[in-house]
């Protein structure tokens, strides 16, 4: 069989792959903190049809002879770029202005916590600081926030203190500071879905984050911007010409097992 089909297959199944990402990237265009995702392809092996020879005194050198065997995913990357802000005047609306991530958990008591850029967060009933599912936001100390019965009105600075504000308009002591987390390699991190990440080995050494303060010149998180959200890093404009070149790339992977086909088929008229 001609190794084309094969080759042809695995163009098909990338340029598959690549329309996959494409559309969760058009679907999640206004996803609060979403990070775009972008395919790499590379090269499966080679075979060699021909060996190398060196040069001699007698005779040059010959380059080796070899076909490829078709393309493979290399590599499915987040795109950690900051998306645009979107102002909402909303207090407990958050951004980072720079690197780190928003420290959530699901249960206080339980071990870790997940990473998230959506800073959309609210006061529940009971005066914590929780995010859109529910999950508790952490303090640089990685501990739940919660805002006392007695405050009426606060705000939150840009080192993400939440600063009580008196009816007559004086300020106390903070009550807690907002985590944020810097991560060495971002696009190590693992989607778990509703905005979240994971740790994992190759997002920091060993997996294990540390929650720090925002606007840390130590540390190099970001800023904490009240009222304002950041929105996704979608580029509609990139995407849907890479959804034409993905187009394109499919039919011409098509087109190859199509003359591929068409060779074997004039091979087998050969005896009628």
């Amino acid at each position: 069989m001609l190794r084309s089909l094969y080759s042809g297959i695995s163009g098909m199944r990338g340029f598959q792959t690549k329309l996959d990402v494409i559309g969760n990237n058009i679907a999640n265009v206004n996803t609060v903190g979403y990070k775009a995702g972008r395919v790499m392809f590379k090269d499966l092996l080679s075979q060699s049809i021909g060996g190398v020879t060196a040069p001699s005194d007698t005779q040059g050198g010959v380059n080796p002879k070899q076909v490829g065997l078709g393309v493979a995913i290399g590599s499915v990357d987040t795109v950690h770029t900051p998306g645009g802000a979107m102002t909402t005047n909303v207090p407990t609306d958050l951004r980072i202005d720079g690197d780190g991530f928003f420290a959530v958990k699901q249960d206080p008591n339980a071990d870790g916590f997940y990473l998230t850029r959506d800073g959309s967060f609210k006061v529940d009933s009971a005066g914590n600081l929780v995010n859109g599912d529910g999950m508790f936001v952490l303090s640089s100390d990685g501990e739940p926030i919660n805002i006392p019965d007695e405050v009426t009105s606060f705000y939150i600075g840009q080192d993400g203190s939440v600063v009580p504000v008196a009816a007559d308009g004086t300020t106390q002591d903070a009550i807690a500071k907002i985590g944020v987390v810097k991560v060495k390699n971002p696009s190590g991190l693992e989607r778990i879905g509703g905005n979240l990440y994971r740790s994992t080995n190759n997002a920091s050494p060993d997996g294990v984050l540390n929650i720090g303060e925002a606007n840390s010149v130590d540390s190099g998180t970001g800023a904490i911007i009240s009222g304002q959200l950041e929105m996704s890093n979608v580029d509609l404009t990139s995407e849907f010409t890479e959804m034409i070149v993905a187009q394109r790339g499919f039919q011409a992977n098509s087109r190859i097992i199509t003359t591929s086909d068409e060779i074997l088929q004039e091979i087998v008229n050969l005896k009628r």
